[in-house]
């Protein structure tokens, strides 16, 4: 299936209104709080999809866009975001689950104690359970994100995080890319980032697209390639990444992404570090990477 690599290098000005998702060369509109965004359009075989984009506000004096970007740098910053950009005591992951299990009840004629054991079957078989649903069950996976991701009343659990925004605004982007890496489809990802009020600082997104076959998910390594060549990224030492799942982390780990995972407090700490940096919270990445952030 060929699926639309969305870039920033090429001249073209396409006003966006509401989500946006561009597959087989069909342009759907598309949101993420700007008012004109610049995209260029690479067909290619992957099962990811990225999104780049940068506004066309007044470029700074230093020749950068106005949040500071260098569109040539060489490291780029992957964060998670769900259980990661906010913490997991939002229960958003629980509402998830909630609704999920719902869904196989409902959709596969199910009790709820066996929809709730298929769930996690699948899920750890498959690292997300839609996987499951579509091999084995061939269900439509955009109604399923629409009866799961997009259900979820993200807008009463999420909030601006000031401390978050500060962080994130401390990251020297004259050298660093900020990316986001996500399992979760576009919708919800730029969502849960809107709400957060942080979407303006990122350079863009590879995200899950439910509709390909096979879905190429973090951990799988091809995921973590595909995320590389979306941000323009060729070298693994040039890489950073933070994300609360276990798996996600030891892989990045594995392949050589300098890797922090994320557990909070009052998550169990494993007895076997998934990755060389654990922390605590977002804002010990500024010790454990001290290279990504502006110097004082």
């Amino acid at each position: 299936m060929s699926l639309i690599l969305l870039s920033r290098q090429i001249r073209s000005t396409i006003s966006i209104s509401n989500t946006q998702r561009l597959k087989n060369g069909v342009t759907q509109k598309a949101v993420f709080g700007f008012s004109a965004i610049r995209y260029s359009y690479l067909a290619r075989q992957s099962h990811s999809v990225a999104t780049h984009w940068y506004t066309d506000s007044t470029m700074g004096s230093n020749g950068l866009p106005s949040n500071g970007v260098d569109r040539h740098t060489t490291k780029v910053f992957f964060f998670d975001i769900d259980n990661c950009l906010y913490p997991k005591s939002a229960k958003v992951h629980d509402r998830m689950a909630d609704l999920i299990d719902k869904y196989f009840a409902e959709h596969l004629s199910l009790s709820w104690d066996e929809a709730v054991r298929l769930h996690k079957e699948y899920y750890q078989n498959y690292g997300l359970a839609i996987e499951g649903l579509v091999r084995h069950h061939q269900i439509d996976p955009l109604e399923y994100n629409s009866k799961v991701d997009d259900a979820l009343p993200l807008e009463g659990i999420i909030k601006p995080n000031p401390q978050l925004r500060k962080m994130l605004e401390d990251v020297d982007r004259s050298k660093v890319k900020l990316w986001l890496f996500t399992n979760a489809y576009v919708n919800h990802a730029r969502r849960v980032v809107r709400l957060l009020e942080i979407e303006d600082l990122f350079d863009g997104i590879t995200y899950c697209d439910y509709a390909a076959q096979p879905l190429i998910c973090k951990p799988h390594e091809k995921a973590f390639a595909n995320a590389m060549k979306d941000a323009g990224v060729e070298n693994v030492d040039d890489c950073y990444f933070v994300d609360d799942n276990y798996q996600n982390c030891k892989k990045a780990d594995e392949i050589g992404w300098h890797t922090a995972h994320l557990v909070e407090e009052g998550v169990k700490v494993p007895r076997t570090p998934a990755s060389k940096h654990q922390i605590r919270s977002l804002e010990e990445l500024r010790n454990v990477f001290p290279d990504v952030f502006k110097k004082p």
